[in-house]
């Protein structure tokens, strides 16, 4: 069974920081590139970042470029997101997601609020 725990959301002012956390389990984590999306309100959900399976090579949405960094443990089943520089517009529901051939896993997201 496919599960995923999501925890770092919260409360922060600009300028701020988190780090948001997504521990997989139920697949081989080691064989999946992983993503982080956001939702907004009212918005559409939107590609953050990504990290390569072995975790080599990553990509970022240009808004969050230089500000945000995804990381991974495998031997953790675990991808990070690191936020710094927090702007009012990052302010959205954060999510995981599993990628391989054939198959993708979400997860159930995680709440950021960045307000003064």
């Amino acid at each position: 069974q496919v599960q995923f725990v999501e925890s770092g959301g919260g409360l922060v002012q600009p300028g701020g920081s988190l780090r948001l956390s997504c521990a997989a389990s139920g697949f081989t984590f080691s064989r999946y590139a992983m993503r982080w999306y956001r939702q907004a309100p009212g918005k559409e959900r939107e590609l953050v970042a990504g990290i390569s399976s072995v975790g080599g090579v990553t990509s970022y949405a240009d808004s969050v470029k230089g500000r945000f960094t995804i990381s991974r443990d495998n031997a953790k089943n675990t991808v990070y997101l690191q936020m710094n520089s927090l702007k009012l517009e990052d302010t959205a529901v954060y999510y995981c997601k599993a990628v391989a051939v054939g198959a993708l896993y979400w997860g159930q997201g995680t709440q950021v609020t960045v307000s003064s």
